[in-house]
């Protein structure tokens, strides 16, 4: 039952927004370093943004200006905020990152990544 749940994707306008969310799901104690990645057609997945544990963040060239994540560890859940899309913003997106997880043999740090969603810009 261990994962990330992700939801907020779906088909935008050009310079619109869409908001993601990737919440941790499971007996989780917390979230440590986060971070959105996504794969376009024909395309290898690509690094969009990470969030450090302590709030650190870091984006890729190509979204920096736009998009901005977050985090709210009392909700174990990372945010994607994304304006100004763009076509070329069409992918599918995933949450990757680590939690700190209680498991039936004891607290334990888990690598998982969530299970994508589609987001389409389009006119």
């Amino acid at each position: 039952q261990v994962q990330l749940v992700e939801s907020g994707g779906g088909l935008v306008q050009p310079g619109g927004s869409l908001r993601l969310s990737c919440a941790a799901s499971g007996n989780i104690f917390g979230i440590n370093d986060m971070g959105w990645y996504r794969q376009a057609p024909g395309k290898q997945r690509e690094l969009v943004a990470g969030i450090s544990s302590g709030g650190s963040t870091n984006y890729a060239d190509f979204v920096k200006g736009r998009f901005s994540i977050s985090r709210d560890n009392a909700k174990n859940t990372v945010y994607l905020q994304m304006n100004s899309l763009k076509p070329e913003d069409t992918a599918v997106y995933y949450c990757n990152g680590e939690a700190a997880v209680d498991t039936i043999v004891g607290p334990r740090k888990y690598h998982l990544w969530g299970q994508g969603n589609q987001v389409t810009v389009s006119s």
